[in-house]
């Protein structure tokens, strides 16, 4: 399985794929990341990277005792999705 980085420096969850690195941007508000966009290279779009990406960002920002604030179309459709992430 693909690593997925989190690159604090760069305020953003990295995952490489087979057409380039996918990512999960956030910035800081507080004790919350605000997740602002989610960006997977075209030809690597519908293998659910997008999703696998953004599971390990939510759950890691969990782990490290932040709340998660999603601000972008695809991590408000995944959280609507996946009821476990909308406390």
């Amino acid at each position: 399985m693909t690593e997925i980085v989190h690159n604090a420096a760069l305020g953003r969850y990295e995952m490489e794929t087979e057409h380039g690195l996918a990512i999960a941007v956030y910035h800081q508000l507080r004790d919350s990341l605000v997740f602002t966009h989610t960006e997977v290279p075209p030809a690597d779009e519908g293998k659910g990277n997008a999703a696998r990406l953004v599971k390990a960002a939510l759950d890691d920002t969990r782990r490290r005792g932040l709340k998660i604030v999603p601000a972008c179309s695809y991590m408000v459709a995944f959280v609507r999705r996946h009821p476990e992430y909308r406390d």
